[in-house]
């Protein structure tokens, strides 16, 4: 049973739908990650949920109980947002148990859950310090200590990492995914970073102009995206993107001539293609190689050395751009020419409406030509 969910909710600013006919469930102890654009209705989807921007139509269920007109602070959540939003004049300690007092829950209690949920953040040494004098990792452990106290059914996080920089953010990310462990709690996750989204989450929202593009397990929305948002938008690097024709199609996959006379077998089928298609192929960077027989021609505009891989930024003769990751100790070099070979399961068929194609398995004959 899910402990949350939305079904077919819409906000609306004047004429402008932000969010359209959404529907979602969430289960008990879940770590769902919604991630999209900028302007997608991700931070306007959670701030409907925690009650501070109204549904306009459709319904919002909290374990069973529709929660449309409820006011925030009944809804039994609790919020951490981009910003600390600490009490520059109060303590940590204070900080955290500001709305225990607020609810006048007696002083020894407030101090036992607060230095239970200090120790869980690795804050007992900073209890008395003041905001200022944090860092901000600190700072938003903090925020969400404040929220843990309250021992909300649900926890939002409203891009709570965007104010932090790279070596933070991954050290909070880690934290974060195990502090879920720890307390067991139901989380509800806004990103606009699909690192912090592959990482951390159980399911994975795809948003895009307040529709939900696609659902799925972190390695789900990566090996089998539903459309090519969803594939140009998950990837870091992206996946690579080549438009094709359909040159013949079985029960077994598709064969796609591309630009150069170059033919590329893949194991996906759909009733929705047919011969002379035009279709979308999607290659990821590491279904990509350097081989002196592979089929597309091109030269080496850049090398990106990253340390445990390197990427091969490409211009292909008969038009197009690649990305392919190679290892670290490849000599690829820039304005060199190159030549490389398609690993058919990394690739993705893409149809003129932009719909991915079922996956098949290969023939063993099948692969690159």
């Amino acid at each position: 049973m899910s402990i949350l969910e939305l079904q077919h909710v819409y906000k609306r600013y004047g004429a402008v739908e932000v969010i359209k006919d959404l529907s979602l469930g969430v289960a008990e102890r879940e770590f769902i990650v919604i991630v999209g654009p900028s302007g997608c209705g991700k931070s306007t989807l959670i701030r409907m949920i925690a009650g501070l921007e109204e549904i306009d139509s459709g319904d919002l269920f909290i374990e069973g109980r529709r929660m449309n007109e409820t006011g925030p602070a009944d809804r039994g959540l609790a919020m951490v947002f981009q910003s600390y939003a600490l009490y520059p004049h109060m303590t940590v300690q204070q900080n955290m148990s500001f709305a225990l007092r607020l609810a006048k829950v007696p002083k020894r209690e407030r101090d036992r859950k607060v230095a239970e949920v200090a120790r869980i953040l690795h804050l007992e040494g900073c209890l008395d310090q003041k905001p200022a004098q944090l860092s901000g990792g600190q700072r938003q452990r903090v925020a969400i200590g404040r929220a843990i106290v309250r021992n909300p059914r649900i926890f939002l996080f409203d891009e709570p990492l965007s104010n932090l920089d790279a070596a933070l953010r991954g050290q909070m990310r880690v934290e974060l995914a195990r502090l879920h462990e720890a307390i067991d709690a139901t989380m509800i996750y806004v990103t606009h970073d699909q690192v912090e989204a592959m990482t951390m989450a159980d399911r994975i929202v795809v948003l895009q102009a307040g529709r939900i593009e696609q659902v799925g397990t972190p390695l789900d929305i990566y090996r089998r995206p539903a459309n090519l948002f969803v594939a140009g938008f998950m990837g870091s690097p992206p996946m690579n993107m080549l438009q094709g024709r359909i040159s013949d199609a079985d029960d077994r996959g598709v064969r796609i001539d591309l630009p150069g006379n170059i033919t590329i077998s893949v194991g996906a089928t759909s009733e929705s293609v047919k011969v002379d298609d035009r279709v979308t192929l999607g290659i990821r960077p590491e279904g990509l190689r350097c081989d002196p027989d592979g089929p597309m021609r091109g030269t080496i505009r850049l090398v990106e050395r990253l340390g445990s891989n390197s990427l091969i930024h490409a211009e292909l003769d008969h038009g197009g751009r690649l990305i392919a990751q190679v290892g670290p100790t490849d000599p690829a070099r820039p304005h060199e020419a190159i030549r490389l070979a398609v690993n058919p399961d990394h690739c993705h068929v893409f149809d003129g409406a932009g719909r991915a194609l079922r996956p098949r398995s290969l023939a063993p004959e099948a692969g690159a030509v």
